[in-house]
């Protein structure tokens, strides 16, 4: 429901699929994994959760899409990175998925201690920042590049590339064994 990944999705689908008029619902799903998912496992798990669940809430939609922000520790420094995948059919009625992952960045030490204590990267920069509610706005990518990227600017950019299949779906793409939409998987 947060539209800041709504916007990412909407633009995503527009540049890369060309499909200007777009139908989207956003729906309230449990990614599975904790509130701030600490490493590149975690953060999938829970994006894969959420486009899982939300296949079970709208079977009907052409696409589902899931997002889920997390960080990941690297050589002694804490990272932002957000995880995109997209379910959705071919022509032929076999599913179809795409994955991909944010470009990283490093945290400053004080957003990252935040977090580290177990503070939720959003509410961390926003005491850092003196923001509110900024992981319904800019992200932490905003201020900390002066604006120049925004997190729909973020997220977009992985949609996009999550949507490769979709855009080539006369090529083959590997499957994810064991990822597909099951009430098991989400229940």
């Amino acid at each position: 429901m947060n539209p800041v990944k709504r916007r990412a999705t909407l633009e995503a689908v527009r540049v890369a699929l060309g499909i200007d008029d777009v139908q989207c619902q956003a729906v309230e799903v449990d990614s599975g994994v904790p509130a701030q998912p600490v490493g590149d496992e975690q953060t999938l798990a829970g994006a894969r959760n959420r486009a899982e669940a939300a296949r079970l809430i709208a079977p009907e939609a052409d696409l589902c899409v899931g997002l889920e922000g997390g960080v990941i520790e690297r050589d002694g420094t804490l990272e932002c990175l957000a995880w995109v995948v997209v379910l959705g059919t071919a022509p032929t009625g076999e599913p179809i998925r795409g994955e991909s992952r944010t470009a990283t960045f490093v945290l400053p030490t004080e957003i990252a201690s935040l977090v580290r204590a177990g503070v939720e990267l959003g509410a961390a920069t926003d005491e850092v920042f003196g923001g509110t509610d900024t992981k319904k706005s800019t992200g932490t990518v905003g201020p900390l590049t002066g604006g120049v990227i925004d997190r729909v600017a973020y997220y977009a950019h992985a949609t996009v590339l999550a949507l490769v299949p979709f855009r080539n779906a006369g090529l083959s793409f590997p499957a994810y064994p064991g990822h597909q939409p099951t009430l098991e998987s989400v229940g």
